[in-house]
């Protein structure tokens, strides 16, 4: 349902996206991960129609994603990275939407308004931040799109709303919707998404499923001995990743097969407290942003 290939944006700066190539099947919610600056809302703005690639080509439901914009912004759900609403009340920007969309039936708007507690009466742009996200989430979703780019959805939700979308996601993966979303919320994305790209400095560097890059978690133990320099020096000489957290502290990251030999090395130490500190998914990522070095 979208399919980018070869794809090139680039900025008088030098900086964009290079390259790149990615598919999202009927069904599927993709994760699209990165830094503030690596190219997510780049990639957003070719596949809108926004901006016109240097090379390459992007395709939504197999319309060409330039020479067929207005033809797929009519039907797409959309929530842009940075929202700007016209100078409208709420109840009639929803109603100019969807009657530029050509829809009759109001009753799935109404039950997003519920769902997300949102009355829309009054000017927009006295509406706070959170407002305005739910009204963009509204807009996006009130058509039934059968397909979705959402470019930081959640940004300015309080938990429970954000759980609500983490729940309206769901719903609309089991009516086979297309979703490709653009996410810093690590969790969002294990609850929600089949497959991640992740991208860096304008590259995608790394596609996966999202249990693969669970798979790579390491687990985390916390360690408080009597002998803080003795233990540390031997934990390093077994090979161990040793970081030492509030002074007292060592934080030893392991995989699964080195249990063991952990265990052996500590029960030679006077060992105060021990905890268990499970690797975030966001951890995971860290690897292809390089900012473990």
């Amino acid at each position: 349902m979208i399919s980018v290939n070869n794809l090139t944006l680039t900025y008088p700066s030098g900086k964009g996206v290079f390259d790149l190539n990615f598919l999202v099947e009927q069904g599927e919610v993709m994760g699209y991960l990165g830094p503030n600056g690596a190219g997510k809302t780049t990639t957003i703005r070719a596949l809108l129609g926004f901006m016109k690639p240097n090379n390459g080509t992007c395709m939504i439901g197999g319309r060409d994603c330039i020479q067929k914009a207005p033809e797929i912004q009519k039907t797409l759900g959309y929530i842009p990275g940075e929202i700007s609403f016209l100078d409208m009340d709420g109840d009639e920007f929803l109603k100019f939407m969807q009657d530029m969309r050509g829809v009759k039936d109001n009753s799935r708007q109404r039950q997003l308004l519920d769902l997300f507690e949102l009355q829309p009466k009054g000017k927009i742009r006295k509406f706070s931040k959170g407002m305005k996200q739910k009204l963009s989430i509204v807009t996006a979703f009130m058509h039934d799109p059968q397909v979705l780019v959402l470019d930081e959805p959640t940004s300015g939700l309080d938990p429970l709303m954000q759980n609500r979308f983490v729940d309206l996601i769901l719903q609309e993966k089991t009516r086979g919707k297309t979703i490709l979303m653009s996410s810093h919320s690590f969790e969002e994305v294990e609850r929600t998404c089949d497959n991640a790209l992740i991208i860096r400095e304008g590259r995608i560097i790394e596609q996966s499923d999202v249990q693969t890059l669970k798979g790579a978690q390491r687990k985390g133990y916390l360690i408080k001995p009597a002998d803080m320099s003795m233990a540390g020096n031997r934990l390093k000489q077994a090979g161990f990743d040793v970081a030492v957290t509030a002074g007292d502290t060592l934080e030893v990251y392991i995989t699964g097969e080195q249990v063991d030999r952990l265990l052996k090395i500590l029960a030679q130490q006077t060992i105060l407290d021990i905890d268990v500190k499970t690797q975030t998914l966001e951890d995971v990522f860290m690897k292809f942003y390089g900012r473990e070095e």
